[in-house]
């Protein structure tokens, strides 16, 4: 049986503090502020802000959504979240306790599931629920097959979302695709979707670890019990709203708590041994080197 490349040690980063997570399981909603609160329509994006500290809420309202999330640091757009490093991290679905990692060279946690009233688990098809294995809908890959350029895909919508705040279609990255239900095909390892379990009111929460822009986009697909190309998909959709909250919390819940910092790595990528080929025997991979967080 093989490991996972991945091994959190006693005080990992990859593990969120147990009495940051109780501090805040202890306050109830009516301890909270309020401080955004929208209902975004079907098939469209929604780009906001949240504060390092603060938790976001995302709720299905009418029905079962499948949403894709894309976050930014709020200071430098070039930080954004990394969903392929958080997939190795924790593996291929999420929920309460993982974290969603940025890229290089920032590697923090941008934020952390500290909710999840869906707790799917593992299903009989081995499938997952807040879904890092796909990617956000696209009108390049509807037109390639099935000639159809819907403009509404998760990837137009994301665009359409970020452009007010300077941001262009570069900038949109892979997604977690929030209560999305996904797979992969016993035999070839093929992806695969499944209807969307969430009913009125289920919600997931995020704690802000560094000051955030985040966007969603409410899949054009709904709840996919329609597939999004061939047989059958021209049927029409289950499309429901999302609601989005943002909340301060009370001074108590965040007393053990602070923001994320940027991995502490300052080797400049061996440029100190010169820019070719290290000399003689390459350094050991578990060499140690003091950084000014030390």
């Amino acid at each position: 049986m093989p490991s996972p490349a991945y091994i959190a040690s006693v005080d990992s980063p990859l593990v969120p503090s147990v009495q940051v997570l109780a501090d805040i399981g202890s306050t109830g909603i009516a301890d909270r502020t309020c401080v955004l609160d929208t209902v975004v329509p079907v098939r469209t994006g929604y780009s906001f802000e949240a504060t390092a500290g603060q938790v976001v809420r995302f709720t299905t309202v009418d029905g079962p959504q499948v949403v894709d999330l894309n976050l930014w640091s709020r200071t430098d757009p070039r930080e954004r979240f990394w969903a392929a490093r958080t997939r190795q991290f924790y593996g291929t679905h999420l929920t309460t306790g993982h974290r969603l990692w940025s890229n290089l060279p920032f590697l923090r946690p941008m934020a952390t599931f500290i909710a999840d009233t869906i707790a799917y688990g593992r299903d009989a098809d081995d499938a997952g629920c807040h879904d890092l294995l796909g990617t956000r809908c696209d009108p390049y890959v509807s037109q390639m097959l099935s000639g159809a350029p819907y403009d509404f895909h998760c990837h137009s919508n994301l665009v359409r979302a970020i452009m007010p705040r300077g941001l262009t279609e570069f900038d949109v990255h892979d997604v977690i695709n929030l209560f999305q239900v996904t797979g992969l095909m016993p035999d070839d390892k093929r992806y695969f979707m499944k209807t969307c379990p969430s009913t009125p009111g289920d919600h997931v929460e995020l704690l802000a670890e560094i000051d955030l822009l985040m966007a969603v986009s409410l899949c054009p697909g709904g709840d996919l019990a329609v597939p999004l190309w061939g047989e059958g998909s021209d049927a029409e959709p289950n499309c429901n709203p999302l609601r989005v909250q943002v909340f301060d919390l009370p001074e108590r819940a965040l007393r053990n708590w602070r923001p994320a910092e940027r991995a502490a790595y300052e080797g400049v990528h061996g440029t100190l041994h010169g820019l070719g080929a290290p000399q003689g025997v390459p350094p050991s991979l578990a060499q140690r080197r003091p950084t000014n967080s030390d």
